[in-house]
């Protein structure tokens, strides 16, 4: 039976060729949209269970109140690993310290190749559970050991063992390899981790040392496995107050409670306001979960309204069905099996359609996906999945077409009613529901992209880039350097900062000034800078001046972005005194706020001093009156003469600016493609609605041409109803997504807002699509000779 039924299933496919070839077509792209999805989601959810120990795993956070608002950070003080081994040692399984992952050049012999990487405790590689492909996990024990990663033990010895073997680090320090590790999954918040120095060298590094004994420093993180038996919610209960049972009085009023955050909500709940989780990527997630769900029920809409459209033609066979004893149960079995003959068809496209599309999608996602062509439980989702669209899809069709009455059809008396177009008008109207929603949303995130980046930031990109400072060559050498590329002619400045461009590195509380309020908590950027900073960024002064490399009063200056004034509130800022810390410092410029964080809020207050000792970034303005090539080859020899051990490796600021966006863009571009996709299958839908139509019609429209109806007449009456349907979705689709946009717009503080003529464009775009679809059968309906529809008459 089941044979016969797939036999008449693919004669219909067969027979009906281009409704065929639109339900095949439109399904298949809502599965592979669906899978595309699917493996994103799939992505996103397994993120960090790279790891084995995954569900104990948590990393130590805390919360600092300034002024009534609870900030959350990740950064936490170095004293507090041995204070919770003393106190709460029975409650951890492993506490590990790690620093913040950094690049730094790695030499072997000749080779000299920068990665980023990482310090941390000897109990780390455990904690992660890292999967060793040469030594052990013990590795770090020694304070002269280093574990690296496959790539780069591929990069550095080729296939030979590096077991053993001696690598310098920044040419500051050797290091024994003590084991390989398989290279970490992109879907781990240890990534870029290429390789694992000791801690024991980090911390005693130079400017690292005050770290052991002060609370007050916070530039560090801590991961903790909890114990077998411990629960996780009680031993973060338990150590909230650790930090703020030994801390000094004066910084106790900052309440700082510290907490556990399981590895299970690192990624997707990172987003924190007012001390409160509110989410993070999860909500992506759930957008696009929905979105890929409602594509696929756009293209399984279409086969309904095909397949309940052409019910006059498959009456007949359904009459005779029943009349030679077919029971209703065989009829929906046989139209499941059409159902389902065309849903298998069609993922068989989709799987097509994913491979070739999985390269874009990889890079506009930033992930690194692949059909999992050998794991088992795709195929079963698979199967399922398909059986799923083919059900959900050859519901309706199935039990409406096996309701009709035969002796009706038999007689000849058989009509749909005016009534059966009813479900097919709203489904239609769902269809561009839903298409006009995905389009509004993604105007508006692309709106609010350009209207971040045309934000001021206050200094100049053009030609900027960074020399992150891996050693202390340029800084022991700055001034001779700073001469040299002067006179190459290839830059017009030069100069050193504690932070890149993009960035603000450090931050003080300790800051005071008259008028102060003795109960406001503040929290400032602060950025150690040398005099040709100010030029090198093009800042922009409003009041005062620059520091001078003449002046040695400069040292105990300070320049004030405009936020930190408005702050302070400060009427003359200019020679006021401000005190950090211990020293007074007088203010000689005020300059336009720079935005070196997110585009997307408010600008930290931030103070800009003269610094001596080590810096972070070399900032260097190119002349703009040469090639950026020819400038970047005199700048690379001119630093390769006072750091020769050290890769040129570089960063433009307007680069890094950009990378700013990253999130969004790919929301912007991942929702842009799944909304073009959604209109494509909807005017599939269309298309094949208003074929049927038009052959439907055919006799009506041979008479009225007799009758004298012109052909603009003639289609005017073919696509009126199909308009009405799309003004009907506008009317739903418009204040829906409305709705949404503006609270996903709230997220942000620097936000666009949701103007009129973004509805309007949608709307009419959404009407001259329907337009130019349905024009083109409607056209074709006008122009035919009516001798051929009314020969028979």
């Amino acid at each position: 039976m089941i044979k016969n039924y797939l036999k008449i299933a693919w004669r219909n496919l067969i027979r009906n060729k281009a409704s065929s070839f639109i339900n095949i077509g439109g399904l298949a792209v809502g599965m592979a949209v669906a899978m595309l999805i699917g493996l994103w989601i799939w992505d996103e959810l397994s993120f960090n269970k790279y790891h084995q120990n995954y569900d104990r795993i948590a990393q130590v956070m805390q919360q600092i109140t300034f002024n009534g608002a609870v900030n959350t950070g990740e950064t936490i003080s170095l004293p507090l690993d041995a204070e919770m081994r003393k106190s709460y040692g029975s409650d951890f399984k492993h506490i590990v310290m790690v620093s913040f992952t950094d690049k730094h050049i790695l030499i072997v012999g000749d080779k000299k190749i920068s990665y980023p990487g990482t310090f941390m405790g000897a109990e780390g590689p455990e904690l992660f559970t890292l999967r060793m492909l040469r030594g052990t996990r013990n590795g770090l024990k020694g304070p002269s050991s280093i574990l690296i990663s496959q790539s780069v033990a591929k990069a550095l010895f080729g296939d030979t063992d590096p077991i053993n073997k001696i690598v310098s680090l920044d040419n500051k320090a050797s290091f024994n390899i003590s084991g390989v590790y398989e290279d970490l999954p992109r879907n781990t918040t240890l990534q870029d981790a290429t390789f694992i120095g000791p801690w024991e060298y980090y911390i005693t590094s130079p400017g690292n040392e005050r770290s052991l004994t002060d609370w007050g420093d916070n530039s560090l993180l801590m991961y903790v496995q909890i114990a077998d038996h411990a629960d996780m919610t009680r031993v973060s209960e338990k150590i909230k107050d650790i930090k703020l049972n030994n801390m000094s009085k004066e910084d106790t009023k900052f309440k700082p409670v510290i907490f556990l955050q399981p590895m299970s909500k690192w990624h997707l709940y990172s987003e924190f306001k007012n001390g409160v989780n509110t989410g993070g990527a999860i909500q992506y997630v759930w957008l696009f979960g929905i979105i890929g769900t409602f594509v696929l029920l756009l293209a399984c809409i279409n086969f309904m309204n095909l397949s309940t459209a052409r019910s006059e033609k498959r009456a007949k066979e359904v009459g005779i069905r029943k009349a030679v004893g077919s029971l209703r149960g065989q009829l929906v079995g046989q139209f499941f099996c059409e159902s389902l003959l065309i849903a298998a068809l069609s993922f068989t496209l989709s799987l097509l359609l994913v491979w070739l599309a999985l390269p874009w999608f990889n890079n506009v996602a930033s992930k690194n996906l692949t059909i999992l062509w050998n794991n088992p439980l795709f195929w079963v989702a698979s199967i399922g999945f398909t059986l799923f669209t083919g059900i959900i899809a050859g519901l309706y069709p199935a039990l409406y077409l096996s309701s009709f009455k035969p002796v009706k059809v038999l007689k000849g008396t058989f009509k749909a009613g005016r009534f059966a177009a009813i479900p097919r008008k709203v489904l239609v109207v769902v269809q561009f529901t839903v298409s006009v929603i995905l389009i509004i949303g993604t105007i508006i995130v692309f709106k609010q992209i350009q209207f971040a980046q045309n934000r001021p930031v206050g200094y100049s990109r053009d030609g900027l880039l960074s020399i992150e400072v891996t050693n202390d060559d340029l800084h022991k050498h700055f001034n001779a350097l700073r001469d040299d590329l002067l006179k190459s002619g290839a830059i017009t400045e030069v100069a050193e900062s504690s932070s890149s461009t993009t960035g603000v590195n450090n931050n003080r509380g300790d800051i005071n000034w008259n008028g102060k309020d003795p109960s406001l908590t503040s929290f400032f950027g602060y950025i150690g800078v040398t005099s040709g900073y100010g030029k090198t960024v093009g800042w922009k002064f409003m009041d005062g001046r620059d520091f001078l490399s003449t002046s040695i009063a400069d040292s105990l200056a300070i320049v004030l972005n405009e936020t930190a004034v408005k702050y302070m509130g400060l009427k003359n800022p200019v020679g006021e005194t401000v005190k950090i810390g211990k020293r007074g410092l007088t203010v000689i410029g005020i300059v336009k706020d720079m935005v070196m964080e997110s585009p997307f809020e408010p600008v930290k207050q931030t103070v800009f001093y003269i610094r001596r000792d080590s810096f972070d970034d070399v900032l260097i303005k190119i002349n703009p009156n040469i090639s950026a090539h020819e400038a970047l080859s005199k700048i690379e020899a001119v630093c390769k003469t006072y750091s020769p051990s050290v890769p040129f490796s570089y960063k433009f600021a307007d680069d890094e600016y950009a990378k700013k966006f990253a999130t969004e863009e790919r929301i912007g571009k991942l929702a842009s493609s799944f909304a073009g996709l959604a209109i494509f299958i909807s005017c599939l839908g269309l298309f094949g609605m208003a074929s049927f139509m038009a052959e439907q019609r055919f006799k009506e429209i041979g008479v009225r041409k007799v009758l004298g109806a012109t052909i603009f007449n003639l289609w005017r009456l073919m696509t009126k109803d199909f308009v009405t349907l799309v003004i009907i979705a506008l009317f739903i689709a418009v204040p829906v997504a409305y709705y949404f946009m503006h609270g996903w717009l709230q997220h942000y503080t620097y936000r666009t807002g949701l103007s009129w003529w973004i509805f309007a464009v949608t709307a009419a775009g959404a009407i001259v699509i329907t337009l130019l679809t349905v024009s083109y059968q409607s056209i074709k309906a006008a122009l035919a000779n009516p001798v051929k529809s009314l020969r028979s008459e």
